[in-house]
């Protein structure tokens, strides 16, 4: 890698894939973040302060407060699709372009999606805990019996790249498929989906797979109300936000088996999980694994290092969340 200090400094926040640190090392100093955590707030101004970039992970927060600190960055290349761990409006404002990683993880993440819907349905992870503790014995009539996938409904939230990759999914077992979504998707109809409103979405469907970005509008759209109206056999697939489900009413519906379980990939508070999912058996609880394949992460790495060049050199990146920002930097 060549080195030379007089070039724009670029932060990485953590480890990631080489193939895009080799990319980021022909153009910037790389002040990379070698340690196997997240960096502090304190840590983040630290490293900020003269940088020209960053390329930033979901638990690095840049709110108000921080961006208004900031004096030389010109672009927060988020590596993730999801991008609310940053105050959009206030980089705009500073003229921070923020950009992130769409398209590449989309197969990733629906094929988790329906490894936790198969895992949930038919007891998977539970008969795994079994036969570790050395209690199965033998093949039984009435042992784990789980739901059918084949010929059963799924209800897909957001009907987005993700949400039509898991509809397309569905249709290879299938499945009758719904989707909410403020529009239809062509992608979905395709494979024989069917717009629905969302409570007769939530009426009628086996599964229910949230796909949904993180917004006001999203926050907590998954919570008491709509667990009354699932079928006490659903199970719901949580791979977008935790923060889209209001966790207590969730644990509250699997205690009281009002749905009959869930498969969830993100939580509230994470990496920190609420101890009430640890007691329940007709839960599957997977640690952030959506995009994590050796393939979808190196494709991240790599479009997450060609935006910030494309930034640091006056070009539109490939994947931008902030156009408005950009025509700021280039004045």
């Amino acid at each position: 890698m060549k080195r030379n200090v007089s070039r724009p400094r670029i932060v990485v926040a953590r480890r990631i894939p080489k193939n895009g640190i080799d990319i980021l090392g022909e153009h910037f100093k790389l002040d990379i973040n070698n340690s196997d955590r997240d960096l502090s707030r304190r840590e983040l101004l630290e490293k900020l302060d003269g940088a020209f970039g960053m390329i930033s992970m979901m638990a690095n927060k840049f709110d108000y407060d921080l961006i208004s600190t900031l004096r030389t960055v010109r672009v927060i290349s988020n590596y993730a699709v999801g991008f609310n761990n940053i105050d959009v409006a206030a980089a705009t404002e500073k003229g921070i372009v923020v950009t992130n990683t769409p398209g590449v993880l989309t197969d990733a993440t629906a094929d988790l999606a329906f490894g936790l819907l198969l895992a949930a349905a038919r007891h998977i992870t539970e008969g795994d805990r079994l036969v570790r503790a050395r209690k199965f014995k033998g093949w039984a009539p009435m042992l784990m019996l789980g739901n059918d996938i084949s010929g059963k409904t799924i209800g897909i939230i957001g009907a987005g790249r993700i949400g039509a990759a898991v509809a397309a999914r569905a249709r290879g077992f299938g499945m009758r498929i719904l989707y909410s979504s403020h529009r239809r998707n062509p992608d979905i109809d395709a494979v024989g989906g069917t717009p629905a409103e969302l409570t007769r979405l939530l009426e009628e469907s086996d599964f229910v797979s949230l796909n949904v970005p993180l917004t006001d509008e999203t926050r907590g759209m998954i919570g008491k109300r709509e667990f009354a109206k699932m079928k006490p056999t659903a199970v719901l697939v949580n791979t977008a936000r935790g923060e889209v489900v209001e966790e207590d009413a969730l644990i509250s519906a699997l205690k009281k088996h009002r749905i009959a379980g869930a498969g969830l990939d993100v939580y509230v508070n994470e990496p920190k999980i609420n101890p009430e999912f640890l007691k329940l058996d007709n839960v599957v609880l997977a640690p952030h694994l959506g995009s994590a394949t050796i393939e979808t992460r190196a494709k991240m790495s790599e479009l997450a290092a060609l935006n910030a060049i494309a930034v640091l050199k006056g070009e539109r990146p490939p994947a931008i969340v902030n156009p408005a920002a950009l025509e700021q930097n280039r004045a």
